[in-house]
């Protein structure tokens, strides 16, 4: 045999050595769910959480660290999974707004990085960005917002149904990728992704009953009437009162006792299936034509149902991470695996009387965001930093050792994971794009700076300066007070800064175009209603 020279022993030794490093490199499990409100997490201490607890996600952050200022670039599903895949604020990757628009899936992103450095990058579950997946070894999605019940999905091939609860459903397909598909000797990349808890919030059959026994703590600010902010807090088209629809979201018929429930979840159903549906909403239906309840009582009623679902949908996501948690485990994958779980953005569970998200308010503004990485992170650690969704991409990049591209915008968070200190941003930016559209918010930008909250409404030209420390629930502008002359001038400063060094266009963008009519339906009906 021919002896090797000493160049080909050294380019022997360097191949070994990246395929021990390939090898050794971590592997990275995203689970991600729809409108996840922090205050729906056990770990964060809240009182609905005391009754409806989440036990995995909670030994998930009693095993790593739990951020308690994670912030979305933009409230609304769609944008914060393009900021998240790209890096990027709408603005620059191009996907303002949920409706009428398709990802960009040629440019740069996080998973294109992570295949080119090795890693096998995996999708399932909801994709909701219009466009075909790019950057994905695998990829298995819901159409659309998908459905909760024997759901459709598309890949490659195209479009099949399956039978089951979609987050049932989903777990399954991403513990079987994991199980049969995925190259052993390769790290990879899983990111399995929630239809729920997003709306209509329909729960896994085995769990209608759950917790109907209880009642609910009220948020504070349930009967919150906007009379110290703007406008926006005024004309919004989200609230529990006139907004949140009987027979679509509490799956009854208000006008009559009787089995009318919302086509979108009823017709997945197969029959036996609809039977315990049936027997459910059935009660639900009799106890609401038996109250009979108006004015407060009805918020009251609708706030117990709709927490009561929403819930329910948590208890199945909650379910999930145990499940795949408990398979890296039973195969000897968890002590190399960086595991996290966030959400696209934050949700209102009635705070400001309110469901649904879009405003800079904390609830919708902010996400829950859990990281595990054993021999990394200090168990049970907490972090208070500014951080963002927006510092997703290049921290997935830094785990798996690549090299971050320049035209991403965010921080990676290794270091807070590693429990160093360094220099972090003071202020975090805000762009919300989506009006006229669905429960009609004003398009607003802000700048935040861990106390004060500048807010401007600006088709509106209206203002809002929230000083948190003194005003936690976030009830009154103190905007134009004297007192706050300096902090005003200081925000309006850091805001400029902000979009200067984020490339946002100057000047107020362009409002959307195409706007489906029917979007105004709620809208037009809290009008008839006011004036009667």
């Amino acid at each position: 045999m021919k002896k090797m020279t000493l160049t080909q022993h050294f380019i022997l030794f360097l191949l070994c050595g990246l395929m021990a490093t390939a090898a050794d490199r971590p592997n990275i499990v995203f689970i991600f769910s729809d409108d996840h409100a922090t205050q729906a997490v056990g770990a964060y201490g809240y009182p609905i959480t005391k009754i409806a607890r989440t036990p995995h996600l909670d030994r998930l952050a009693a095993s790593g660290m739990r951020f308690d200022r994670c912030l979305v670039t933009n409230s609304i599903c769609g944008p914060s999974r393009a900021a998240i895949l790209t890096g990027k604020y709408s603005h620059l990757n191009g996907f303002y707004y949920n409706e009428d628009t398709e990802f960009n899936g040629s440019q740069d992103t996080f998973p294109k990085r992570l295949q080119g450095g090795g890693y096998q990058t995996a999708l399932i579950g909801k994709w909701h960005l219009g466009s075909e997946p790019t950057g994905f070894t695998h990829w298995d999605i819901l159409p659309g917002q998908g459905d909760y019940y024997n759901p459709d999905f598309i890949n490659a091939t195209g479009r099949y149904p399956v039978e089951g609860y979609v987050t049932d459903v989903v777990t399954k397909k991403a513990i079987r990728w994991l199980e049969s598909e995925r190259d052993v000797k390769r790290p990879f990349m899983l990111m399995v992704q929630h239809k729920a808890p997003h709306r209509e919030w329909s729960p896994d059959l085995k769990y209608l009953d759950l917790w109907e026994e209880e009642t609910f703590p009220e948020p504070e600010t349930l009967f919150d009437d906007y009379a110290n902010r703007t406008s926006a807090a005024r004309e919004q088209d989200m609230s529990l009162a006139l907004s949140l629809e009987l027979d679509m979201d509490l799956k009854i018929d208000g006008a009559q006792p009787g089995r009318r429930y919302h086509r979108r979840s009823y017709s997945r159903l197969n029959s036996e299936e609809r039977q315990i549906w049936e027997e459910k909403m059935e009660g639900r239906s009799r106890e609401f034509h038996s109250l009979q309840p108006e004015g407060k009582d009805l918020v009251r009623w609708k706030y117990q149902q709709y927490i009561k679902d929403y819930m329910r949908c948590i208890r199945s996501v909650d379910d999930s991470v145990g499940e795949i948690q408990q398979y890296l485990r039973d195969n000897g994958l968890l002590e190399n695996t960086v595991f996290i779980y966030s959400s696209d953005q934050g949700f209102y569970l009635g705070e400001h009387g309110w469901f649904d998200k879009r405003f800079m308010y904390d609830e919708s503004y902010r996400t829950p965001l859990l990281v595990s990485w054993p021999g990394v992170i200090e168990p049970g650690s907490v972090n208070g930093k500014l951080v963002s969704n927006l510092d997703f991409a290049q921290t997935f990049l830094e785990i798996a050792g690549l090299q971050s591209p320049a035209t991403m915008q965010g921080k990676s968070l290794v270091p807070l994971l590693q429990g160093e200190t360094p220099a972090w941003r003071k202020h975090h930016y805000y762009h919300y794009y989506e009006y006229p559209g669905w429960h009609m918010v004003y398009r607003h930008e802000g700048i935040y700076d861990g106390r004060f909250k500048l807010i401007h409404y600006y088709d509106v030209d209206e203002w809002e300066l929230i000083d948190t420390k003194k005003d936690p629930l976030e009830l009154k502008s103190v905007y134009g007070e004297r007192k706050y002359a300096v902090v005003e001038k200081e925000l309006k400063a850091a805001l400029q800064a902000k979009k200067a060094e984020y490339c946002v266009p100057p000047g107020v963008p362009e409002p959307r175009q195409v706007v489906d009519p029917m979007r105004y339906y709620s809208t037009q009906r809290r009008e008839a209603e006011t004036s009667r």
